[in-house]
């Protein structure tokens, strides 16, 4: 603990100099690319993870433990005035586990809200969420059930998927249990978690289920045959690159998966008629931004309540970088107050 918290500190202090300084430390200069300035926090991290190795070289098991360790440094603590219990959830291969957090302020109106975290469906864990779940839960004044959802390779497509679709169904089914109102559950996630939440509100419809309350989706990926602009200008951004997201993929998916299947890719969906309300988040600064906007624009031309944001300083995970990105926290805040706005019907 003693190390995690020195290394805090340091990352911290040194992100707190002033931005000319950061940019010296980063090389000089400002990177401003696809008509957008990069924080420059977050062009002192890119420097700096220049010199590791890429995710790309690694295991999937030593991804996962260099991602944690990483994060350590920059995410946010637990919200305060939010509790955390565990949980466990019936799945299709086992109990699947989950964390609830609590706001000691709750309003019995909001809806618990899903939420399936990041990492390309090969990383993460309940960890990655933890600081944007408690904002989720403090700011909307609802039970957030966070999913540890399983990983590829071990566990490749749809098993990821099939555990969020469960969770949400479950949660939903025990809604009042949650302090919500009885029958209802918003999803959410960020990255390969917006992926799933995507499809879990098209699965809902195939079904004949009733909608999520709504879809949070912060830069979500939607489409993983994409060959959009920005997978070309931010092809080398930081920390998500078109080499790591083929990675991603390359784990993820198996030799028979057609990346157009709309359980892959939710964009390829034809019809997006009566879907969920939907509040979707980009981050300027990354090879997802063209396909998370497309899909926002294809629901609101379905009829889907939809707000869309994009944060152009920022980049791709910022959701985990409250702790040492002002900018990124303030995002996280902007969106949960979205979130709350889009489940009080105030987004058209």
């Amino acid at each position: 603990m003693a190390s995690l918290a020195a290394q805090r500190f340091v990352v911290r202090t040194l992100l707190s100099l002033p931005t000319p300084i950061l940019r010296l430390l980063s090389g000089g200069g400002v990177v401003y690319r696809g008509g957008r300035t990069l924080d420059p926090r977050l062009q002192f991290l890119a420097a700096s993870s220049a010199r590791a190795p890429s995710m790309t070289t690694l295991s999937p098991q030593d991804a996962r433990a260099a991602n944690n360790q990483g994060l350590a440094a920059l995410t946010a603590p637990l919200e305060p005035g939010v509790r955390t219990e565990p949980l466990s959830i019936p799945g299709p291969a086992g109990d699947i586990p989950a964390r609830v957090y609590r706001p000691e302020r709750q309003d019995p109106t909001m809806p618990v809200m899903v939420f399936a975290h990041f990492g390309g469906g090969v990383i993460g864990d309940l960890e990655t969420s933890e600081a944007f779940c408690g904002i989720l839960a403090k700011i909307v004044r609802c039970q957030v059930v966070s999913v540890d959802y399983r990983l590829a390779p071990e566990h490749r497509f749809p098993a990821g998927l099939e555990d969020v679709l469960t969770a949400f169904r479950w949660v939903r089914a025990n809604a009042a249990r949650f302090g919500g109102p009885e029958g209802q559950a918003a999803i959410g996630g960020d990255s390969m978690g917006g992926n799933f939440a995507a499809i879990v509100a098209q699965e809902l419809k195939r079904a004949g289920e009733p909608q999520p309350a709504l879809q949070l989706l912060v830069y979500p990926c939607v489409d993983v045959a994409s060959e959009t602009p920005s997978m070309t200008t931010y092809a080398e951004a930081f920390p998500l690159t078109r080499a790591i997201m083929d990675w991603f993929m390359g784990h993820y998916m198996g030799p028979g998966d057609d990346p157009a299947d709309p359980r892959l890719s939710p964009i390829r969906e034809a019809d997006l008629q009566g879907l969920a309300p939907a509040v979707v988040v980009t981050a300027g600064f990354d090879p997802l931004c063209d396909q998370g906007e497309a899909y926002a624009k294809r629901l609101r031309d379905a009829g889907a309540p939809t707000v869309y944001r994009c944060y152009d300083s920022l980049a791709h995970g910022f959701t985990a970088f409250t702790g040492a990105v002002p900018c990124a926290d303030v995002a996280c805040r902007e969106i949960a107050g979205l979130v709350r706005e889009g489940l009080e019907g105030r987004i058209r």
